[in-house]
């Protein structure tokens, strides 16, 4: 069986569409090849910044000839319905077979497809490929009509058999397909043919070009680290860097330089950012003081110099855009010790937040607002959180915030210790924003915490009020990631809030239900990940108190636990039973059973015994519920299992005595009342 090896050979292509490219490629050509009825062992896609490679193993050789039979009209069908099938089979009249059937004799259409080799499937698949190929932008150039992230120069498409590598013939807009590739631009310029995979990437790397890009970023990191570890230094770790830089080189060549003495005293995280953003460099730090103080560049090129003109071009950027960054800082300083860092932030009134909800300023008026109700229930001191409230977007205004959005919330944390106001402001400016994402860390600091959830409370009255809720797939203001970043701050935080409240002080105009209920939706997602079910949750949900996330979830968390039990998962089935027939018998007498239930009607001693478990349980229940003490509760509940399987083996709820029949459906109520008392387990699947 032969392997496949192809590979579109172009100008560079931009490092952050790489990884998708490649796996587009994959899953295209594997597809296409699929579908048209070819099978392969193993498929691998690789990138360069100017190729796309893809290598298949053990493709079969030709697809199967396909035999169809289609059982048409009978011999005696109108002419008309004779013509219709034939014209859908593609046969003439001699060629149909007459069967036997129940109805006399019928047509029979055997219609083959003969099978086809693999190079003319290769070709019709890759040329599909090439043309409707989903970059995210592409280009023409030339006078053709063919379009591609950037100009495609050449296309490698060969299969290879023990008997040697044969072109899959293929044209594209005058490229035509063929067995070369071209080395490094620089170190290895000029075509050569290749044989197959093992042979195609051991003369690339020869050619000084490595074709994995995991292997890139390999090279880079072990480099990169090891230069800044013989010098008692330390590369920051950047995973998204490492995959953006080896998209852009074809043979990775570290080389570490020094930050000049001017720009150490800037904060690290400028450092960084800078040197990230405009030129892709790594930051180099001194793990005793945590200055950054180095940097590595890849090149894509070993020189003679080993890298010194490489490394002098880029010191010299270098320092242009660490003097911007400089000035920025130093400017920003001067207004904050002259004006303070409410000073800095007075431009946001001229800042539109939303057209419906007003400037940047009025915003921060209801944040301080919310901020100052907020901090007695989460343990912060209220004057704090409003004078953190208060400059916590300062920095927005501020000229490095202008030049590196990034640092927003972070500069404002450095500016405010430059104001000397208390380290708690300086750490909510900082910490307010979050979490961000999923992975980010949540603030504990109680000030923090407080401006956290007053500013995320603010943006999701806010919307919901003007109407502007998420729909589908789409929230523009990122509604639902501040929704889960109150849930993760007050489940974290073990806070007890009562969200409803907060909500009407937040903004009056609030439907506090409907966004309640938005929240309990976000609740079910992220507690989705802990193995908690969503009926299980909506059991909850059901019951007093559902806008204490806090609350909720320690009920959520004892139900599931008791689920998990034999006990617990055969109380429920005894339950429904009981819940089943009781529903049953109310609509069937017109009257509903919920008092009255006596044990001196009791016949018999499973029927006693239930009595008894019942007054145990409901003695347990009721303190440990007021007390939410939801294990022992449930604990309690699931305890009834044996006294209700019990009871039902033993006992004819419909008896032929009318007294002793409602005395059992009441009893059947208590049941069902002790049990709705803990969750509402009419909500369980199952």
């Amino acid at each position: 069986m032969p392997d496949l090896l192809i590979e579109l050979f172009s100008e560079e292509i931009p490092a952050r569409m790489q990884a998708r490219a490649r796996e587009d490629l994959r899953k295209l050509v594997t597809d296409g090849l699929v579908e048209a009825g070819l099978h392969y062992a193993h498929a691998a896609a690789f990138s360069t910044p100017r190729r796309l490679v893809l290598a298949l193993e053990g493709l079969s050789e030709r697809s199967p000839t396909l035999r169809e039979e289609r059982k048409g009209p009978s011999a005696s069908a109108p002419e008309a319905a004779v013509q219709g099938f034939l014209r859908s089979t593609g046969l003439t009249l001699d060629q149909l077979e007459l069967r036997d059937d129940k109805k006399g004799q019928v047509y029979f259409a055997v219609v083959e497809k003969p099978g086809r080799a693999a190079p003319e499937i290769v070709a019709e698949v890759l040329e599909r490929t090439i043309r409707n190929f989903p970059w995210p932008k592409s280009m023409r150039w030339g006078a053709g009509a063919l379009r591609w992230v950037r100009p495609l120069h050449s296309i490698l498409c060969i299969l290879t058999t023990e008997a040697g590598a044969e072109v899959v013939p293929l044209e594209i807009e005058g490229i035509v397909s063929g067995n070369t590739t071209e080395g490094h631009r620089f170190m290895a310029p000029g075509r050569f043919a290749v044989s197959g995979f093992d042979d195609y990437a051991a003369k690339l790397k020869a050619a000084k070009v490595v074709l994995d890009s995991a292997e890139r970023e390999a090279i880079i990191w072990h480099d990169a680290t090891q230069m800044a570890f013989a010098r008692g230094l330390e590369l920051v770790e950047d995973k998204g860097l490492l995959a953006e830089v080896a998209g852009l080189v074809e043979y990775p060549v570290a080389l570490m330089g020094d930050i000049a003495d001017d720009f150490l005293g800037l904060p690290p995280e400028v450092l960084q950012t800078s040197m990230k953003e405009h030129q892709k460099f790594f930051s180099v730090k001194n793990p005793k003081t945590g200055r950054i103080e180095g940097f590595v560049t890849v090149a894509n090129r070993e020189t003679a110099d080993h890298g010194a003109t490489i490394l002098k071009g880029n010191l010299k950027v270098l320092s242009a855009r660490l003097s911007d960054a400089k000035f920025f800082w130093e400017n920003d300083l001067r207004l904050v010790k002259s004006e303070g860092l409410e000073g800095m932030g007075a431009g946001l009134a001229n800042v539109t937040f939303h057209n419906k909800l007003g400037s940047q300023a009025a915003r921060i008026e209801r944040i301080e607002a919310l901020a100052g109700e907020i901090a007695p229930l989460v343990g912060a001191s209220p004057d704090l959180a409003v004078e953190a409230a208060r400059v916590a977007k300062a920095d927005l205004r501020s000229a490095m915030v202008g030049e590196f959005p990034e640092l927003q919330g972070l500069m404002g944390s450095y500016y405010a210790r430059a104001a000397g106001l208390p380290e708690a402001v300086a750490n909510a400016c900082k910490g307010h924003y979050s979490p961000l994402g999923p992975s980010d860390d949540v603030p504990t600091e109680p000030v923090t915490v407080a401006v956290a959830l007053a500013d995320k409370i603010d943006t999701l009255t806010g919307f919901w009020a003007i109407g502007e809720m998420p729909t589908g797939s789409k929230d523009p203001f990122a509604l639902r990631r501040a929704a889960l970043g109150v849930i993760r701050l007050v489940l974290n935080n073990d806070l007890r809030l009562n969200l409803s409240e907060l909500f009407q002080k937040a903004n009056s105009g609030t439907d506090a239900g409907d966004l309640l209920s938005f929240f309990h939706d976000r609740l079910k997602v992220f507690l989705k990940d802990q193995n908690i079910r969503h009926d299980v949750i909506d059991a909850c949900l059901a019951m007093p108190g559902n806008d204490d996330l806090t609350l909720l979830v320690k009920r959520a968390e004892a139900l599931g636990a008791v689920l998990a039990t034999e006990d617990g998962a055969n109380l429920i089935a005894g339950f429904k039973r009981a819940n089943n027939i009781l529903a049953q018998a109310e609509a069937k007498d017109g009257v509903e059973y919920s008092y009255g239930a006596d044990v001196k009607f009791a016949e018999g001693p499973e029927e006693v015994a239930l009595f008894a478990a019942l007054d145990q349980a409901e003695a347990a229940i009721a303190p440990a519920m007021a007390a939410e003490d939801f294990a022992t509760a449930m604990g309690a509940m699931a305890a009834l299992r044996g006294p209700i399987d019990a009871f039902f083996t033993a006992v004819q709820i419909n008896s032929d005595n009318e007294i002793v029949r409602r005395n059992r459906l009441n009893l059947l109520s208590r049941i069902r009342q002790i049990c709705l008392s803990v969750a509402d387990l009419t909500k369980l699947e199952g």
